[in-house]
């Protein structure tokens, strides 16, 4: 089957053909139609199928069958994303395959000065590409009029409520007009039960497709998993990439700090590397991500707000330096590689405390992952497993699936406002807070003795869950 029995139009077409592509993804041959018949989608793929052009190519020829002839362009289409990098990637596939239709996007995310999104938003835009925060900021500020959308597209959502954007998803909808007066599409590499009560709430009368079973990785992924301690798995990476000669690498870790440390550390190992996560300033991100694509960066080491959106082509190698707390996390990070058809190795260095993070992972897939001790790396029996720490100083124990309770002021995690207002600004695509500056004090007293005005307060948490959008 070929694009052009898709019903697309010859713009479309035409800009398909450019970027090489002949035939359709199975994901774009059964969404496509679908879509352009103005139904509901509730769409799951393996990562690295081609869902974004599943749903922007058939967006594209919805909007241009009706133009707007009055001279302005109302936001008619919004796509939510949860990450900066996956909104960019999204809005890049817009450009790419609407450059010979008289249709504009923008795209807007936290991170970066808001006076630029506005301007271009005042100006008319028939897609609008947006993280949930920056879009809460515009719509808070009323440069962004949401009234008139008629299809709404939530990507990656199982991300999104990963991420805690539920309240945040909540008041967009709000902002939007009704269910049955738009079409609504949900696309997703997983399908969770939550997705679904999800679906069941926002879609009408959806179409389910799915072209491979839940959760299901790329058949071209080799995983393996190599045994090793703790203290030795920075030195059997930088053994690996350079016996292997590893050229392109994209590492995963559980934390921004463990981030910034191994890509130290690599660099100290002679690996030119560099760390990408939600502290980093927008512009560092992309300068990150453009080196690694280029190949002045050799290894980029990742949090797992780079699982989703990262679009590398055939990127060869992807390892899990530490093993993600929730095992849905562990298919979206291994499909980064094997994307498209290529072939792809994924490899996960596991240490005695992760063995339960492990078998999780493999619970999910339904199958084991081959394990190989490589020779000078067998990990020492005498190790007794540790509870993983999560966060700076290794404050709380790892709990699957409950991170976001504790992202969300949980008595077990507390952090200043000043910290709550930065993890909101960076970490859910909102606006920059400038903070504070911290008045230096002189050694600081053990908790019980401090005065009572500088002990924790309750309100903290509440004013937590406000940022967040909760009650």
């Amino acid at each position: 089957m070929s694009f052009d029995t898709l019903g697309l139009s010859a713009e479309l077409l035409r800009a398909v053909s450019e970027q090489g592509y002949t035939e359709p993804t199975p994901i774009q041959r059964k969404a496509i139609p679908v879509i352009l018949q103005g139904k509901d989608v509730m769409a799951a793929a393996q990562t690295g199928t081609g869902k974004t052009a599943g749903f922007t190519l058939p967006l594209l020829q919805l909007l241009s069958k009706k133009p707007v002839h009055n001279g302005l362009r109302p936001v008619r289409v919004l796509v939510l994303t949860p990450t900066r990098e996956l909104a960019a990637q999204v809005g890049e596939s817009i450009e790419t395959y609407g450059r010979h239709l008289p249709v504009k996007s923008a795209v807007v995310f936290g991170g970066v000065k808001i006076n630029p999104q506005i301007e271009k938003l005042r100006r008319g835009v028939d897609i609008l590409v947006a993280t949930p925060g920056r879009l809460l900021d515009h719509a808070g500020q009323k440069t962004v009029d949401l009234s008139q959308v008629e299809i709404l597209v939530l990507d990656e959502a199982d991300r999104m409520l990963d991420m805690g954007f539920i309240h945040d998803i909540r008041r967009v909808l709000a902002l939007l007009p009704e269910n049955h007066s738009r079409q609504n599409l949900l696309f997703s590499a997983t399908f969770s039960n939550d997705i679904k009560q999800l679906a069941h709430r926002l879609l009408n009368h959806p179409e389910l497709i799915e072209v491979a079973r839940r959760n299901a990785t790329a058949e071209r992924i080799n995983q393996v998993v190599h045994p090793v301690d703790k203290s030795r798995k920075r030195e059997l990476l930088s053994h690996l990439i350079g016996s292997q000669n590893w050229r392109q690498v994209l590492v995963f870790t559980r934390t921004k700090h463990g981030a910034n440390r191994l890509a130290q550390q690599l660099e100290r190992d002679g690996l030119h590397a560099a760390a990408i996560h939600g502290n980093k300033s927008q512009g560092a991100r992309t300068r990150a991500l453009a080196g690694f694509k280029n190949g002045d960066v050799r290894v980029l080491v990742a949090t797992d707000i780079a699982a989703r959106g990262l679009d590398i082509d055939q990127l060869p190698h992807v390892v899990n330096y530490e093993l993600p707390n929730v095992p849905e996390d562990y298919v979206h990070r291994i499909g980064r590689t094997g994307r498209a058809g290529n072939e792809g190795e994924a490899v996960s260095l596991v240490c005695v405390d992760e063995h339960k993070l492990l078998r999780d992972i493999e619970h999910l897939l339904k199958k084991e992952i081959t394990s190989v001790v490589l020779d000078g790396y067998a990990p020492d029996p005498g190790i007794r497993a540790e509870p993983i720490q999560q966060g700076k100083n290794g404050r709380g124990k790892s709990q699957p699936r409950k991170q976001n309770q504790a992202r969300r002021g949980s008595s077990s995690v507390q952090k200043p406002a000043a910290a709550q207002k930065k993890f909101n600004s960076e970490d859910r695509g909102g606006k920059s807070t400038p903070q504070k500056a911290v008045q230096k004090r002189g050694p600081r007293k053990p908790a019980g003795s401090q005065p009572k005005s500088q002990q924790h307060r309750p309100s903290q948490g509440r004013e937590r869950a406000s940022l967040l959008g909760g009650g």
